[in-house]
Parts: C-alpha cells; sequence; structure tokens
C-alpha cells in the first residue's frame, strides 16, 4: 500500500504522553505511582465490578492490603506514615481512582480526613494511640462532619458535645459516613458552649451506632453509614486540642479534596482508555470505528479535557509541596476536574454504545460514582461561590 493510501499512524500515543505529563515529576513519585498500578491490577481490578454490583466492599481486607503499600496516610510525616511528597499522594489517588471512586474514598477518608484530623490537632497522645494501627489498616476511620439536614453549612450542626462532670457527652447524628460501619474510630465534630470542636471517638463507645446505608445508585463499592450518637460518654482527653472552630474540620477537608483533583483524572484516563481501545477492535462498515472522523473528533476533545486536568493537578502537587497552595486553588482543581472527569466518562459510554451500560466496561460506573465525587467535598455551587468571592471580593454565600 503506497503512502498516499495508508490511513494506518506510525506512533500511537498514550495519554500521558502526549501531554508528556511525567515531565518533571520526581523519579521517586513516579516510582510509587507504578508500583501502586501495579499492585492494583492484582488486588483490586479483577474484582470491582462485581464490588460495584453487589454493593459491597471488602473495607478491612483492604484496609490491610493498602497499608502494607505504605498508601494510607502516605504524605504525613510520622508514627508510622510514609511521609511522601504529596505529588506522589496525589498521582496514587488517580490510580486508585482508575481503579473504582469508592476505592478512592476509602484512602481519601483515612488517610486525610481521619488520620489528618488526629496528625495535625490531636494531642500527642492520640496520635500514638491510632495513627500507627491507622497506618497499616489494622484500625479503619471515619470522619464524621455531614449531618442529614446540614451538608454545605457546616456551620449550622445539630450534632452536641456538653460538658458532665470532667466528661464530654455528645448527642447527635451524622450522615454519609464513608467507612462508618466498619470504622474503629470516629472523628466527630460538634458544637460546644466554645464553638466547633472535634472528637476522637472509639467506635466501640456505649452510645455509639453506624448502620450502613443501602440503596445507593453511586459509590455501590464502598460503605457508607450513618453516625447515631446517643449519650456517647468520652473522657476530657478525646477532644482534639488543636481544632477550634471551622478551621478545623474545613482544613481536613482541603487535604481531602487535593487527593480528589488528581483521583476524578484517573477515573476520566480509565474511562478513556477503555474507549480508546474499544473504538479500535470495534468494526462497523468494514473498518474499526476509530478510523471514523466523529469518533475520533470525541477521543480528541475528551482527551484534551484529560490532559488539561491532569496538567492542573500536578501545578497543584507542586504549590502543595512547596507550601504555597491555598483553599481557593484546591477549590479550582476539585470544581474542575470532577467536572470534566464526569463529562468524559459520560461521552465514553456513548462510544461504547450498547456495550457500555455493561458491567464489563467501566465508563458508566466511572459516571455514576463521579456524580457522588461531584457532591461530596464541597458541590459545585460552593465551590463556585468560593471562586467568585475570590475573583471579586465580594461573598455570595447568602442572599
Amino acid at each position: 500500500m503506497s503512502p498516499s493510501t495508508d490511513r494506518t499512524t506510525k506512533k500511537v500515543w498514550t495519554l500521558d504522553q502526549l501531554g508528556a505529563l511525567d515531565l518533571g515529576v520526581a523519579e521517586e513519585d513516579l516510582a510509587i505511582r507504578d508500583t501502586t498500578r501495579k499492585a492494583l491490577a492484582d488486588l483490586a481490578r479483577p474484582h470491582v465490578a462485581q464490588w460495584y454490583l453487589d454493593g459491597a466492599l471488602p473495607v478491612r481486607d483492604l484496609a490491610k492490603e493498602l497499608g502494607s503499600l505504605g498508601l494510607l496516610g502516605m504524605h504525613l510525616d510520622g508514627y508510622g506514615c510514609a511521609g511522601t511528597s504529596a505529588t506522589a499522594y496525589g498521582l496514587v489517588c488517580a490510580e486508585v481512582e482508575a481503579v473504582d471512586s469508592g476505592l478512592r474514598s476509602l484512602v481519601s477518608v483515612q488517610g486525610s480526613l481521619a488520620m489528618f484530623s488526629i496528625h495535625a490537632y490531636g494531642s500527642e497522645e492520640q496520635k500514638q494511640e491510632w495513627l500507627p494501627r491507622m497506618a497499616t489498616g489494622e484500625a479503619i476511620g471515619c470522619f464524621g462532619l455531614t449531618e442529614p439536614d446540614q451538608g454545605s453549612d457546616p456551620g449550622n450542626m445539630r450534632t452536641r458535645a456538653r460538658r458532665d462532670g470532667d466528661d464530654w457527652v455528645l448527642d447527635g447524628t451524622k450522615m454519609w459516613i464513608t467507612n462508618g460501619s466498619v470504622a474503629s474510630v470516629a472523628v466527630v465534630w460538634a458544637q460546644t458552649e466554645d464553638g466547633i470542636r472535634g472528637f476522637v471517638v472509639p467506635t466501640d463507645t456505649k452510645g455509639f451506632s453506624a448502620p450502613e446505608i443501602k440503596g445507593k445508585l453511586s459509590l455501590r463499592a464502598s460503605v457508607t453509614s450513618e453516625l447515631v450518637l446517643e449519650g456517647v460518654r468520652l473522657p476530657d482527653s478525646a477532644m482534639l486540642p488543636g481544632a477550634k472552630g471551622l478551621s478545623g474540620p474545613l482544613g481536613a477537608l482541603s487535604e481531602a479534596r487535593y487527593g480528589i483533583v488528581f483521583g476524578a483524572m484517573g477515573a476520566a484516563r480509565d474511562a478513556l482508555t477503555t474507549a480508546i481501545d474499544y473504538a479500535g477492535s470495534r468494526e462497523q462498515f468494514g473498518r474499526p470505528i476509530a478510523g471514523f472522523q466523529l469518533t475520533q473528533a470525541k477521543l480528541v476533545d475528551l482527551g484534551t479535557d484529560y490532559i488539561t486536568g491532569m496538567l492542573l493537578a500536578l501545578q497543584l502537587g507542586r504549590l502543595k509541596d512547596a507550601g504555597q497552595i491555598t483553599p481557593q486553588q484546591v477549590s479550582l482543581g476539585k470544581l474542575n476536574n470532577v467536572r470534566r472527569a464526569l463529562a468524559i466518562a459520560r461521552e465514553c459510554r456513548s462510544v461504547l454504545g450498547a456495550n457500555g451500560i455493561s458491567s464489563e466496561y467501566a465508563p458508566l460506573r466511572h459516571a455514576a460514582n463521579l456524580e457522588s465525587v461531584l457532591t461530596y467535598e464541597g458541590t459545585t455551587e460552593m465551590h463556585t461561590l468560593v471562586l467568585g468571592q475570590a475573583l471579586t471580593g465580594h461573598a455570595a454565600f447568602r442572599g
């Protein structure tokens, strides 16, 4: 066949090659990413579609496996934590969410919410008691902030902690809590006479219960629970001494949002590579559908969105490693990348046609999961208002 009629390319680029995404990333960080990708190929990928269909995840077993890889609280220092760079943690979040958003939620809630809160705000006794066991996955943590009637406005939470002698007594309900019913410890935020404070609550404490939430259409490969606190009595030492007011839980949320900036792009990449591979093997009218202009237009647009999102994530990683990242920049990353990832996953499903609704293929599962990711750790509306205030100087959260 002459070159003028040969329609095959001389080279097929991967998405990461096309965006030169590894350029400038430390070799150690890339090695951690690659090790995680290889481990998850055996540990989770063969099973995740069934976990999703079953609406169940073997959290305790997975936590120990992830802990043995050093992935739980990996960006924290000391107490058995790996102390990696923020960029390495982000790249790991991308690899974990490329498998499933529910699995990344397990990692994020453990490391960036529960462990981070104890590490950043806890007493030395609290750190020594919980962090080493949480880093290995022996102890699982959860983070109790959201309530049935208070999601985006946690300052109006109804959970109360009152003094009773030298003790604290907690009453209230938390909702949509990842890991809740399998956790050994819960970081619970409550109103006190002195403002919002955080408490380290062993889940075997009398009056604490965590019924699992069933019937989810998203994040099915994740344990999601309600937390019910009915006269939960704790010693004074259970309070997190370093957190007062909303700055405590919001600081932890910013850590988790940072992981989502990368994680969402992992889900997008997995959906997109699935669509590209499928388009190359699915033949219609005597040729692969990858050879048709309309299919290529979809893949090019989606690939451009993915590469753009990853470049943003990597820039935020560099800022975080330099100690210069701001909550507004994290909001920018979360808002942009989750919206892009959701759009990518939905359109990738269309490339697969009818086969796209089968559990054999990941894009629709990723799209369903990303509907939750779009909402938790700050809704699209809330991050839009954060950025609106940053750009105009006017707060528009009320009125």
